[in-house]
């Protein structure tokens, strides 16, 4: 499900979930958990998070949500925001390697991360949840909204669209754009340049400019989430994302 290696104080994680990594109850717990591990462990300094194969990630296990219905969504939705807490707001420095397509819940993820490459030509990055439509829970768009340029923000939440890796860059959902066998070598050098600054004072800044994040959180969240798990949940809902698997997913 997620591998992990060690590289002289960076921890590797690669995502392993299948063929398109894709966000479900447990693959989401399980990588909250791995990356609270690293939290609290000393001796690792910066994180690298990459994904297997051609996907970094393909966002919510869409085909689950739909065998589970509702009681799944309960269930899954506080486990994608623990995931999504886990990564955006932990101290150390994590920089995504954007192996492949990262969409919708997968490119929340990757923007998760306080720098992002992207190798050239692999893929698309995007959030398409209103083709779908659900809307982003609350934590997944204030990830959005602090990493996005703000001219962008409306087109990519209202758009639905993804972008190349080129445009993508352009647009900002990444930061670099690098040819495929420079992705991991340049993702590691970037962590360790992030790991030999003061860690006191990597982890003060980084929670500054999330700040107003956790912010708009603590004043809005639950009642953004609680109207969220709402739309998610209607039959009208659950219909237009089978309808999407059997049109999409199954080809």
């Amino acid at each position: 499900m997620i591998g992990m290696r060690l590289d002289d104080g960076v921890a590797i994680v690669t995502l392993e979930h299948g063929k398109a990594n894709a966000l479900d109850a447990e693959f989401c717990e399980a990588l909250a958990l791995l990356f609270n591990e690293l939290r609290g462990n000393a001796e690792i300094r910066a994180v690298v998070l990459t994904g297997q194969g051609k996907i970094f990630s393909a966002g919510v296990d869409l085909k689950r949500v739909g065998a589970g219905g509702a009681r799944y969504v309960r269930d899954f939705l506080p486990l994608l925001h623990k995931l999504y807490d886990a990564v955006f707001f932990c101290p150390k420095p994590v920089v995504a390697a954007v192996n492949g397509h990262a969409i919708a819940g997968g490119a929340v993820l990757a923007a998760c991360a306080d720098r992002r490459v992207m190798a050239r030509y692999s893929g698309n990055v995007g959030i398409t949840e209103l083709q779908v439509g659900v809307p982003l829970p609350a934590l997944a768009f204030e990830i959005v909204r602090t990493v996005v340029p703000p001219r962008y923000l409306q087109e990519f939440a209202l758009g639905a669209a993804t972008y190349a890796s080129d445009d993508a860059l352009i647009k900002g959902w990444v930061d670099e754009v690098v040819d495929g066998w420079e992705l991991m070598p340049r993702a590691v050098r970037l962590a360790r340049t992030y790991a030999s600054l003061s860690p006191e004072a990597f982890a003060r800044t980084k929670m500054q400019i999330r700040q107003p994040a956790a912010e708009r959180l603590a004043a809005s969240g639950a009642a953004t989430d609680e109207a969220v798990t709402a739309i998610w949940t209607q039959d009208a809902t659950l219909a237009r994302i089978a309808d999407y698997v059997a049109k999409t997913l199954k080809k």
